[in-house]
């Protein structure tokens, strides 16, 4: 018999919906607090603005499009430069007991960052407004199944390399991988695989809590759990609020990175409609999940965090558990909340080590990487076609190859780059198909 699947707007009782939401808030965890962190900014304020990010975000999709929004990497660069531009002590080496004045001068670098934040976001805002005109049905001319499966699938699979780090699996320098490391990442792992096949009844549906639990244990016994900032943290804390200042050069050296988020949502909204079995781009529209994303990140950039996006590590969780439901989204979101203003729980969740974290990841990123592969089998793409033959063929070896294309100071790569090559393509066969010019026109008019 298959698992029960808790639809999206599915409410489950207390009992089960506070342990999917603490499933859900250490899906994401791990990977929302490093970006605060590598911006040395306080990740209070991260984790209240991506608990109340996603709180707006599903009031504006009325409840109908289950995502996490967690912390952006898209930003990082762009901001880094920034930051040095407007006098930044910090990068690329941050001190490891930087003065008073060092640290005001750095908070005053980021400030600007935050400015450029604020412009990507309401320029994704403007952008939301043009989709709400124009619809998307460009998104199945310039992005065939053929091409999204793929690019789909590469929001995984290049993600892969970052869960074998963040495990220890790929130590610098050629060194041997901790054999410590290994045992509590293969534990976490396979916890989390045989869980989600041989867990009955509720078990089913929190394997990813379970494995977080177990690996975690086996961490603390292998002495790899750090508890010093737990122990140092006070029990209540309030986040560390600053507004944004703007600069012409911030802001434009910013925007090429709207290009990239953009292209980033419209793949997790197709991987998360493929896995709830709703096509979330029509109903509640991709214009309100833009404008969710977006707004959340203006907000968030306005009053001193960091660019919010829908996360990956939470559509895997839905695709393993089969729980789509909102409410515990909003859960999660309402825990992350929570934990913005305790410091102590905040710091016990941080004390989770690189090894449990990147057994958990290493499942979750290629869920969504079979999931593009299933978009493939679910559109019946015909591969006897040469068109789809190109259009997989080039998106993969484009996403994978390692090949980048730099636009001013960001660089686009991977899916990015990916995804834009699939566009460009799907529009060069758009037109050739409308000039009479494909050899299979007359089938795919069919």
């Amino acid at each position: 018999m298959s698992k029960k699947i808790i639809g999206v707007r599915e409410k489950p009782p207390l009992r089960q919906a506070i342990p999917l939401s603490i499933q859900h808030m250490f899906a994401m965890f791990g990977a929302s607090v490093l970006v605060p962190s590598l911006f040395h900014i306080n990740p209070a304020i991260v984790l209240l603005m991506n608990g109340l990010g996603t709180l707006f975000f599903i009031f504006v999709t009325k409840a109908e499009s289950p995502a996490y929004l967690g912390s952006s990497f898209a930003f990082i660069a762009p901001a880094i430069i920034v930051m040095t531009q407007h006098g930044d002590p910090f990068f690329p080496n941050y001190p490891a007991n930087p003065t008073a004045e060092q640290v005001a001068q750095h908070m005053d670098a980021f400030s600007y960052a935050q400015g450029g934040f604020v412009a990507v976001g309401l320029l994704g805002c403007v952008l939301a407004a043009i989709v709400y005109k124009f619809g998307t049905n460009w998104i199945d001319v310039i992005l065939p199944p053929a091409a999204m499966g793929p690019v789909v699938a590469l929001i995984g699979l290049e993600l892969a390399g970052n869960a074998a780090s963040t495990g220890g699996m790929l130590p610098a320098n050629g060194a041997s991988v901790d054999p410590k490391n290994f045992a509590v990442f293969a534990i976490t792992l396979c916890v989390a695989v045989f869980g989600s096949v041989l867990f009955r009844k509720f078990l089913s549906v929190i394997p990813i809590l379970i494995a977080i639990v177990c690996g975690y244990v086996a961490a603390c016994c292998f002495g790899l759990v750090d508890f010093t900032a737990m122990q140092e943290a006070s029990v209540f804390s309030l986040p560390h609020f600053q507004l944004a200042k703007f600069d012409i050069n911030a802001i434009l050296t910013m925007i090429p990175v709207l290009l990239v988020i953009t292209s980033e949502h419209i793949g997790h909204q197709i991987v998360t409609s493929e896995i709830v079995g709703r096509n979330l781009l029509k109903d509640p529209g991709l214009h309100r999940s833009l404008l969710g994303d977006n707004f959340s990140t203006a907000v968030s950039g306005l009053i001193g965090s960091v660019p919010t996006t829908t996360y990956g590590e939470n559509i895997g969780v839905m695709a393993i558990t089969k729980v789509y439901s909102v409410w515990v989204i909003g859960g999660a979101a309402a825990l992350s909340i929570l934990c913005s203003f305790i410091g102590k729980f905040s710091a016990l969740i941080s004390t989770i080590p690189g090894p449990v974290i990147g057994g958990i990841s290493f499942l979750l990123y290629g869920m969504i990487g079979a999931s593009g592969l299933r978009i493939l089998v679910d559109k019946k793409v015909d591969f006897g076609k040469a068109r789809n033959q190109a259009l997989t063929a080039i998106v993969f070896v484009t996403g994978l190859s390692g090949i980048s294309l730099n636009i001013g100071d960001v660089q686009l790569k991977g899916m990015v780059l990916a995804c834009i090559v699939g566009m460009a393509m799907g529009i060069l066969f758009y037109i050739f198909d409308r000039l009479h010019l494909t050899n299979d026109q007359d089938e795919e008019c069919e």
